[in-house]
């Protein structure tokens, strides 16, 4: 008796589980298909840095017009920043809730970080935690940052090459701060500058929180005798670490420590995000996530 007692309440929960499916999907085909465009950002509480964003999404407006743009930053700290001041950013997981109330039913999630280091991971379990929910998105697909694949490091090279000041000799270094992490993803920032060096040996690339340092970057200027550096954001947008590490003029800024070894620094405060063909790297990732719907 137990036996057939324990076969039919089997019996009962896979009917159960197979209408539930048969629902679920019959309730999708019923949906009508709303797509939706979510970028995000680790984020910026400096105002003139902000029209960087503003680039980026005038970029993607332009590339997919109908589709609606919202926006999330990664960074708790930026966004109580912004909050202080009363402007409200939500993080991605409050982004991506709002949207699936909005009926979004397929949603390209465009991860706006340089490398896949912790706040792109992060994003991506944020992004897999509303995966399957019942009545909730049919597809949500996320975008690589800006340097996702081989291809990406020789396009970035490219790019940003073309957008070194034109004053700018051949004997002076151009140096490019990165944002740096712990994370094991921080090598593309060496790959990086072996690109680069594949076309130019006096393009060098640090790290604020990172390697290569500062000190290992003023010693390879020295080695080769440079005594000018232009020094430029390796980052999407012209922030506080533009502004105050590599440009500030305190004593342990970017500028400072090469100054005082004799290397005359020229600051360049412009983000990744405001030239147009690093930009194009961004919308074409993205597009790759839309072509999936």
């Amino acid at each position: 008796m137990k036996r057939i007692v324990t076969g039919g309440l089997i019996m009962l929960l896979g009917i159960f589980l197979t209408a539930a499916a048969v629902a679920g999907d019959h309730s999708h085909h019923q949906r009508q298909k709303k797509q939706g465009i979510l970028l995000v950002a680790f984020g910026t509480s400096v105002p003139d840095a902000a029209s960087a964003y503003q680039n980026i999404e005038r970029k993607v407006t332009a590339a997919y017009p109908g589709i609606p743009v919202r926006w999330a930053y990664t960074s708790p700290t930026i966004r109580a920043k912004l909050a202080k001041k009363g402007r409200f950013i939500d993080a991605p997981q409050t982004a991506l809730a709002k949207m699936m109330d909005e009926g979004f039913t397929h949603v390209a999630v465009q991860s706006l970080h340089i490398i896949p280091g912790e706040e792109f991971h992060r994003l991506v379990q944020n992004v897999r935690a509303f995966t399957g929910m019942a009545g909730g998105f049919e597809s949500v697909r996320i975008g690589h940052p800006l340097l996702g694949t081989q291809k990406d490091l020789e396009r970035v090279a490219a790019a940003m090459i073309k957008n070194i000041p034109r004053e700018r000799k051949p004997a002076d270094a151009v140096v490019l701060m990165g944002h740096g992490t712990a994370h094991p993803s921080n090598a593309f920032y060496a790959a990086m500058m072996f690109h680069f060096q594949q076309q130019d040996p006096h393009i060098f690339v640090g790290c604020v929180e990172g390697a290569p340092e500062i000190d290992a970057i003023k010693e390879m200027l020295l080695a080769k005798k440079i005594g000018k550096a232009y020094l430029m954001p390796f980052m999407a947008v012209a922030g506080d670490h533009a502004l105050n590490d590599m440009a500030g003029d305190e004593a342990d800024s970017w500028k400072s420590i090469l100054t005082a070894a004799d290397v005359q620094c020229t600051p360049v405060l412009k983000g990744m995000a405001e030239y147009d063909d690093i930009l194009s790297i961004w919308v074409d990732h993205l597009g790759a996530a839309l072509a999936g719907f």
